[in-house]
C-alpha cells in the first residue's frame, strides 16, 4: 500500500479518536480504521470509558456493513491492548477476524500492555508496522501517557491576561477580559479534562459554576482548594453539588463540623496537608480516585503554588488586546516568584493562533520545578 493512502487511512483513525474525546478518561483516545483493497470496510473509536475499544468498534461495524475482515490492515492509533479490563484483549478480536496487518501509530506505555501487544500478534502471524505517523498520533494522548506511567493527574494552566499581562484591573474586575471567542474555547478544555480547579479567593470572588457550557459537553469534577474551609455553604458550587461532583481539598486542621454540612450538601472533602493543602499529596489522591487531567482556572497565587511544587505540565493563555496597567492589578502568577532569570519556569511553545480578537498559546512546560 501507498503511503499516501497509508497517511490518509491513519489521519481517518486520528479523527475518529477525537470523537471520544471528554468521554473516556482515564483511558485513552483511540481510533480505527480497518482496509481491504484500498477501501476502509469498518471504522470505530473508544466512545466512553468502559464501552467497546476501538478495534472491536470498528470490527462491529465491520460486520454490520456485511463486510468480511479476513485479509484485511487495521489501522490503529495505539498499540491494541492485550489485558482483560473492562473490555477483552483486542489483540484476541484482531486475530480472530484473520486481519492480516496492524499499523499502529503510538506505543502504549501502560506496563500491561507496553510491547506486549504487537508481540502477541507478531506471535500468531500478523504483521505489525509501528510508529506510523507517531507524532500525530501521540499528541491525542498527552493525558493519559502521563497519567498511566505517574498515576496523578496531567495538569494544565488556563488564563486570560491583557496585552500588559494582567488577569484583572486594580479594583479585581476581569469580566471580561477575552472575547467571546476564547471563552467558547475554554469550555472545550472544560469538556477534556477531568477536573476543574480553583482557588478559595476565586470561588469567593465570583462565586462561579465551574460547568461545562457546551451542547452534549461533559461536566469536570470541579475541586476547590480551601485550607479553612470558608467556602459559604448557599455558594453556586455547593449548592449544585449534587448535581455536578465537587471536591474541597482542605488542611487536616479544618473545622469538622463544616465538613459534614459540606458532606450533607454532596460536596467530597479531602483533607491533605497540616495547616495548608498539601499539592502534591492532593494530586496523588485525585489520580487514586481515576481522575487523570486537572485545567486550573485559579489566580495567581495557585498558579505559582503548582508551578513552584512541580506539578504543571501545560500552560492556556489567552493574551486580549487589552491594556490595565495599575501596579496593583494582578498577573497570571503570583507568590514570591524567582529571584533569578535562570530559575525561570521554561515552557515550550506547541501552539500560536488567533481566536476572536485575542491571540491564543499553548506551552509545554519544560522545567516543572526550580533546582
Amino acid at each position: 500500500m501507498e503511503n499516501d493512502s497509508k497517511e490518509r487511512f491513519m489521519r481517518a483513525a486520528i479523527e475518529l479518536a477525537k470523537k471520544g474525546e471528554g468521554w473516556t478518561n482515564p483511558n485513552p483516545l483511540v481510533g480505527a480504521v480497518i482496509v481491504k483493497e484500498n477501501q476502509i470496510i469498518g471504522q470505530g473509536y473508544h466512545h466512553k470509558y468502559g464501552d467497546l475499544h476501538a478495534e472491536r468498534d470498528a470490527l462491529r461495524d465491520c460486520r454490520e456493513r456485511g463486510n468480511d475482515p479476513s485479509g484485511a490492515q487495521i489501522f490503529v492509533t495505539l498499540e491494541p491492548c492485550c489485558h482483560t479490563g473492562k473490555q477483552p484483549p483486542c489483540v484476541e478480536a484482531i486475530v480472530q477476524a484473520g486481519i492480516k496487518k496492524v499499523v499502529v501509530g503510538s506505543r502504549d506505555p501502560n506496563p500491561l500492555v507496553s510491547g506486549k501487544g504487537a508481540a502477541f500478534l507478531r506471535e500468531r502471524g500478523v504483521e505489525v508496522e509501528e510508529d506510523f505517523l507517531r507524532e500525530e498520533c501521540d499528541a491525542l494522548n498527552f493525558i493519559f501517557f502521563h497519567y498511566i506511567t505517574n498515576r496523578t493527574p496531567y495538569i494544565a494552566l488556563k488564563y486570560a491576561m491583557t496585552a500588559d499581562g494582567k488577569i484583572a484591573t486594580a479594583a479585581g474586575k476581569s469580566k471580561w477580559i477575552s472575547c467571546q471567542e476564547s471563552r467558547d474555547f475554554v469550555h472545550q478544555l472544560r469538556n477534556k479534562y477531568s477536573c476543574i480547579m480553583a482557588g478559595i479567593g476565586t470561588a469567593l470572588a465570583d462565586d462561579p459554576l465551574l460547568t461545562c457550557r457546551i451542547p452534549g459537553g461533559r461536566n469536570p469534577t470541579r475541586v476547590i482548594c480551601d485550607s479553612s474551609l470558608r467556602l459559604p455553604l448557599d455558594s453556586q458550587l455547593v449548592q449544585t453539588a449534587t448535581e455536578v461532583p465537587t471536591i474541597i481539598a482542605c488542611a487536616d486542621s479544618a473545622g469538622i463540623d463544616k465538613e459534614k454540612a459540606l458532606a450533607q450538601k454532596g460536596v467530597q472533602v479531602i483533607r491533605c496537608g497540616t495547616k495548608r493543602v498539601d499539592l502534591s499529596l492532593l494530586m496523588q489522591k485525585l489520580g487514586a480516585q481515576n481522575l487523570d487531567s486537572v485545567l486550573v482556572e485559579g489566580g495567581g497565587q495557585l498558579n505559582f503554588s503548582l508551578l513552584q511544587a512541580g506539578l504543571v505540565q501545560r500552560v492556556y493563555s489567552f493574551v486580549a488586546p487589552k491594556i490595565f496597567g495599575g501596579a496593583a492589578a494582578p498577573s497570571p502568577v503570583a507568590g514570591s516568584g524567582v529571584l533569578e532569570v535562570p530559575d525561570a519556569f521554561s515552557l515550550s511553545q506547541i501552539d500560536a493562533r488567533k481566536i476572536g480578537s485575542d491571540f491564543f498559546i499553548e506551552y509545554e512546560v519544560k522545567q516543572c520545578s526550580q533546582e
